[in-house]
């Protein structure tokens, strides 16, 4: 494999594209690429990017900077609630893999590891690593400042979500 860094013109996806990658293949794997990306309309390059960094990852890694950025997280959560609830079994698992929470403050780091906890846990599907490997916050979390509402949020939350000592009424596929 090689790896080349100059750049190239002519891209669309307002992407920079700067780096370059090669790979070996037979001539068989190669006109079988080429087939199934004239079936897709597309370049031979841009398939073989789709397929390894699907859009759903692209979206997720959005969200998580949308959520380190932005001031106001709940778009940013709303996004996530919703791209954890429409993707199958078998890509949610693969999709949360590749979640990178590393660069997200703690707060936000255990709400996102909750809310994968707690869709692979609807799911049946084992939840990535990484989540295990969050630290729960060490003073709760609670959703609402109204103290009144403190003891429903401690008995209604989901149990993802109390481990990691954060207090909420709703959880992934709900919505408040």
């Amino acid at each position: 494999m090689r790896i080349d860094d100059t750049p190239r013109r002519g891209d669309v996806s307002g992407m920079a594209k700067t780096k370059y990658l090669q790979i070996r293949m037979s001539p068989e794997q190669k006109a079988e690429l080429e087939r199934r990306a004239a079936r897709a309309g597309e370049d031979m390059s841009s398939y073989v990017l789709r397929r390894a960094l699907p859009p759903e990852e692209e979206r997720a890694e959005r969200i998580l900077v949308a959520l380190r950025d932005d001031e106001s997280p709940s778009f940013a959560l709303a996004e996530l609630n919703d791209l954890l609830w429409s993707l199958s079994p078998a890509r949610l698992g693969e999709v949360t893999a590749g979640i990178d929470v590393t660069s997200l403050e703690p707060l936000w780091r255990n709400y996102v590891a909750a809310m994968v906890e707690q869709a692979c846990s609807l799911r049946d599907v084992e939840a990535p690593g990484w989540t295990r490997r969050v630290e729960p916050l060490e003073e709760p979390y609670f959703a609402t400042p109204l103290k009144a509402l403190r003891l429903h949020l401690l008995k209604s939350s989901p149990v993802p979500f109390k481990r990691r000592n954060i207090f909420v009424d709703a959880t992934i596929g709900d919505r408040v």
